[in-house]
């Protein structure tokens, strides 16, 4: 029997196994490694989205409260009478109309909305009834909300605060700025109420 035959059947040495073992091992740790990083960057992608998603919802529900504004004044649950639309910097009271009934309930088709933040969620509140009912419970609209600031335009001039005070129930338009927990920030302007008019000046404090 040759040499090279008695080479051939020996198999491979402990050095070659090993070689291998370690090649493999290299070779499936980075596949893990890329398999882990493509999870967390599609779970990120999908987080950013979802949150993306839930901005334009929030900003489409927002305009469609804004849009169908009424000057109907509400009572609250101890009989005093409130504005139809009650602005302030940090959360927003108004009545809208169009607040679809399906199953034909012995109920108006408009409805009392407050737009505030709880807990660092910018939530939507409803209530059943315009007159002297409990609100119902709180819809999250939108998380991770560290602040909110609203503004209020009518006639040219910004106001902090809108409460009907001059006799004009409703403003013109709103501004909405956001602050998020990671630092980013947001503006929109809406409109308020559909060709709504009114004659009277703005003359709140801290217009601008």
């Amino acid at each position: 029997m040759t040499r090279a035959r008695r080479s051939a059947e020996a198999g491979f040495t402990l050095v070659e196994v090993m070689v291998a073992l370690m090649i493999f091992g290299l070779i499936a740790a980075a596949g893990v490694a890329i398999l882990s990083f493509s999870i967390r960057a599609q779970a990120a992608t999908g987080e950013r989205l979802d949150d993306g998603a839930a901005l334009a919802r929030t900003l489409s529900v927002l305009s469609a409260d804004l849009a169908q504004a009424l000057p109907r004044q509400t009572r609250d649950e101890a009989g005093t009478p409130r504005p139809a639309f009650v602005g302030e910097t940090t959360q927003l009271t108004l009545v809208r109309g169009g607040w679809s009934n399906i199953d034909a309930a012995p109920r108006a088709s408009a409805q009392k909305i407050l737009w505030a933040i709880n807990n660092g969620n910018l939530v939507r509140i409803a209530w059943p009834r315009l007159d002297g009912a409990q609100p119902l419970p709180a819809t999250p609209m939108l998380s991770e909300v560290r602040a909110m600031t609203l503004r209020y335009r009518f006639a040219g001039a910004w106001s902090d605060r809108w409460d009907g005070a001059l006799g004009v129930a409703l403003p013109q338009a709103l501004e909405l700025r956001l602050a998020r927990a990671d630092g980013r920030q947001y503006r929109a302007m809406l409109l308020v109420g559909t060709g709504y008019a009114a004659d009277a000046p703005l003359q709140a404090g801290n217009a601008n």
